[in-house]
């Protein structure tokens, strides 16, 4: 299956002088999990590919999934479409690396249609910041007003030590980018012992001269990426919360972007700081979060295993009426919350899917 840009038909308007009134559609009972939350943000890997090859995310020799898995970027769209209209109203891309897929950019002008007919509150994306240069202005024309960049770190060589053979430099370069297209930009930080745990402060300052909100996240448990690394890796965000008190005053915050993290402001810089916590204070009694994969798979828990195939009642027919009842049935299975843990007792991850895959 080859990925095209996806063709998009104008709306007729009506004849001049016409007394007809556009049809309204009607209402569709939106999906709620058995805990009443509705189900009203959706993340979706666009790729299991990427750029880079940062160590708490990917193991060096990663084998990516065979294009025929993969779901075409029209049908990526149409299911996207079935879930706005079942009540989501934030959609996120991710990845892997979501701007490394061919003609992606065709998708998302695509799914912006949905912010122009107000169905769709929010369209954003997830990214490792290396395309930016090249997709920062398309990404504002079609819609996109927010954007999160994963950068654990401002030094040159430790960058490319985390990341495998990525480059500082052009990821600051796509910053300045998406700065200039008028993109606010969130920096997330994974937060790890031994590795970027002396930059905490001069990430705070960084971020708060550039005008970005920081949010740090604690590593998780997801994929093999070698034996004991992820618990030489994981850091409590109360000893980086601690830590950064020590020199900047966090004033607590009631912002909320639609995730999971808790902000502050610093008064300091007057940026915004916040923090992820799934490890240490899990934040699943909220949660309105579904994630679908490259594939077409559906989970409904970033820590669980339980999971729902879309891709077959979408290429089965042409018609959603499927596609909807295998959504919903889905989400109707959404578990109360994860079973994330770290120790030494438990001597692979809790899940073993790489959150590549996953979509973040």
């Amino acid at each position: 299956m080859t990925d095209r840009p996806i063709a998009r038909t104008a709306p007729i308007a009506p004849a001049a002088g016409s007394t007809i009134q556009p049809a309204i559609q009607p209402a569709i009972q939106p999906a709620v999990d058995p805990f009443g939350r509705a189900i009203t943000y959706l993340r979706v890997s666009v790729t299991d590919r990427c750029d880079f090859r940062c160590v708490y995310c990917m193991s060096e020799d990663m084998a990516f999934l065979p294009k025929a898995e993969i779901l075409s970027l029209e049908e990526i769209d149409r299911v996207c479409s079935a879930f706005i209209d079942l009540g989501v109203r934030k959609l996120r891309l991710t990845g892997g690396e979501p701007l490394v897929r061919k003609n992606v950019m065709s998708l998302i002008r695509s799914l912006g249609r949905h912010l122009s007919a107000g169905t769709l509150d929010e369209l954003t994306l997830t990214t490792n910041g290396s395309q930016l240069v090249r997709h920062a202005e398309d990404l504002a024309a079609a819609g996109v007003r927010r954007i999160n960049v994963s950068l654990d770190t401002l030094d040159p060589n430790k960058f490319r030590a985390i990341t495998g053979w990525g480059r500082l430099d052009g990821v600051l370069d796509g910053l300045a980018a998406a700065k200039r297209a008028g993109l606010s930009v969130k920096i997330n930080c994974v937060a790890l012992k031994g590795v970027n745990d002396d930059e905490f402060h001069r990430l705070v300052e960084w971020c708060g001269g550039e005008g970005f909100d920081l949010v740090f996240i604690e590593v998780m448990p997801m994929g093999e990426i070698g034996a004991d690394a992820r618990l030489d890796q994981y850091l409590p965000l109360s000893m980086v919360r601690a830590s950064l008190a020590e020199r900047w005053t966090l004033e607590e915050s009631d912002y909320r972007t639609g995730g999971p993290a808790r902000y502050a402001v610093c008064r300091e810089t007057g940026g915004r700081v916040g923090f992820i916590t799934p490890m240490t204070h899990n934040f699943c009694e909220s949660c309105n979060r579904v994630r679908l994969t490259c594939t077409g798979t559906l989970y409904l828990c970033l820590g669980q295993e339980d999971a729902a195939d879309l891709r077959a009642p979408l290429r089965r027919s042409d018609e959603d009426a499927d596609l909807v009842a295998a959504i919903r049935e889905a989400v109707s299975r959404k578990p109360k919350g994860h079973d994330f843990v770290i120790d030494r007792r438990r001597r692979g991850p809790a899940v073993p899917r790489h959150m590549s895959v996953t979509g973040g």
